[in-house]
């Protein structure tokens, strides 16, 4: 994941917890159950996260970027001829 915090031993990020949680409004329980990880890993990445919140900020800030950079490279539905 890049070096991206996780759960360990999932690719699970940090980040990905905190946008369930924040973001999607679910209930960190359902998080746990959803993606079947401990309670305890839950809380422990929010912990993470809100003690490392610059950081954070930088990751999910490379992430999106790299988003928006693939998409861009991907051709357009319109770029593509129809041939019968």
């Amino acid at each position: 994941m890049g070096g991206q915090p996780r759960i360990e031993g999932r690719r699970i990020s940090v980040v990905q917890i905190v946008e369930w949680v924040n973001e999607d409004g679910l209930a960190p329980e359902t998080v746990a159950t959803e993606f079947d990880l401990d309670m305890a890993d839950v809380y422990r990445a929010l912990a993470y996260y809100y003690d490392n919140v610059e950081s954070m900020t930088e990751w999910r800030e490379r992430r999106d970027r790299r988003v928006r950079e693939s998409r861009a490279a991907q051709p357009s539905p319109d770029s593509f001829s129809e041939t019968v």
